[in-house]
């Protein structure tokens, strides 16, 4: 199967810049994946859609002010007072966008990470990147005299990977909520080029559950939920329990190759606490359906059932899911619209996919999810859901 049979053509207007005015408001395609029949539903309606005994798992992963902007320390005593006025496309900055701590016992918290940069042929190991905090005054915007952060590029990697070893400070994640930004994808855009992000960002662009700081991207199915919504799930019945997973570049690199034999995706790290352990046993030992808030969460559930069995632990997972494959413990997946060619569409057409009526013995089988998703998001499209990580949601059951 290529990459290409991914591919769906999106009106530009429906990528969603901003999420709805009220949290949990969104509209919410509901699909049968035995028939491929869709419904026109609101996420509000989730409660109802669900059956008492469900275990919903969420992934509580926050996510970090992650991107930042440097100067490269060679050009330090040339830069001026003022920082440029457009720090997107800045002359002279350089944008880090931190992917994933690396932990080690000869480093303090916080100082060595895997990054992304850009433009990147002009980072090379052994520089020094500098990072000031930047205040805004009228339409232009001030630097402090002296850097609050600096980094050493340790080592470079493809496409953009580097590794920088961040001197050490009191607080580093107070330092990176005071200076970082939330890492919007790209195509989120700002008509204040003076501000990657803003207020609305900082606390939309996060779960209302959110806890364990790690992610260099939301994990968006959840961004949907309101703790009234939760409450009212537990009401009908619906167990909830939650897992973490940093979102870093195994979610979010583009795919580079035309193949899908060829995916091989970064590992992100995860944890399995005792009680989410526990629900999970006791809901598959008891028959009840396991639903999955989001592809993160998914592909940590399909990640332990490929260990044959359940217990609270911690650890890494690159698992690529694509058609073809069969769902060990999940029975619904949650999930907002995906990018086209990318790895999270695949995901989803392969749950798509793995239904009981699925003939597994011809072609068709793995194919007939890829077919039932693109014609959904076909739906989507004429309705004029909104897409991506600000917009609308799907329900598979």
């Amino acid at each position: 199967m290529l990459v290409s049979d991914f591919n769906y053509d999106l009106p530009e207007e429906l990528i969603a810049q901003h999420p709805p005015a009220q949290r949990g408001t969104s509209r919410m395609l509901v699909m049968d994946r035995r028939t491929g029949a869709l419904t026109d539903a609101m996420f509000r309606d989730l409660p109802q859609l669900l059956q008492p005994g469900d275990l919903l798992v969420l992934n509580d992963s926050r996510v970090l002010p992650a991107r930042l902007y440097a100067t490269r320390g060679s050009g330090a005593t040339r830069a001026a007072t003022r920082a440029p006025a457009d720090p997107s496309q800045p002359s002279g900055l350089i944008e880090v966008l931190l992917t994933e701590e690396i932990d080690g016992p000869t480093y303090p918290s916080g100082s060595l990470w895997r990054c992304l940069v850009k433009p990147a042929r002009k980072v090379r190991p052994g520089e020094t990147l500098l990072f000031f905090e930047t205040s805004q005054e009228g339409d232009a915007q001030t630097r402090s005299p002296e850097p609050v952060l600096t980094a050493e590029v340790l080592a470079s990697g493809a496409f953009g990977e580097r590794t920088l070893r961040f001197a050490s400070v009191d607080d580093f994640q107070a330092t990176l909520a005071r200076i970082g930004h939330m890492p919007l994808p790209p195509y989120i855009r700002r008509k204040q080029a003076q501000q990657p992000d803003t207020a609305e960002d900082r606390e939309r662009y996060q779960t209302v559950y959110s806890h364990q700081p790690g992610s260099a991207a939301a994990p968006t199915a959840g961004l949907h939920f309101t703790p009234e919504i939760l409450a009212a799930l537990k009401v009908r019945g619906v167990e909830i329990a939650y897992l973490t997973l940093h979102v870093g570049l195994g979610t979010f690199q583009p795919v580079r190759v035309s193949s899908l034999a060829d995916i091989h995706l970064h590992a992100e790290r995860y944890m399995l606490p005792k009680a989410t352990a526990d629900a999970l046993n006791r809901a598959l030992a008891e028959g009840h359906r396991i639903i999955a808030a989001g592809t993160t969460t998914t592909r940590v559930l399909e990640h332990i059932a490929e260990q044959g069995h359940i217990s609270p632990h911690s650890g890494s997972t690159s698992i690529f899911l694509a058609p073809g494959h069969r769902f060990r413990i999940q029975g619904g997946l949650l999930t907002n619209f995906h990018l086209p060619e990318s790895t999270l569409l695949m995901l989803v057409a392969a749950f798509a996919s793995d239904t009981d009526n699925t003939d597994r013995t011809t072609d068709n089988g793995p194919d007939r999810g890829r077919q039932t998703i693109l014609a959904a998001y076909a739906h989507a499209i004429h309705q004029q859901y909104r897409f991506y990580s600000y917009g609308d949601c799907m329900l598979l059951l």
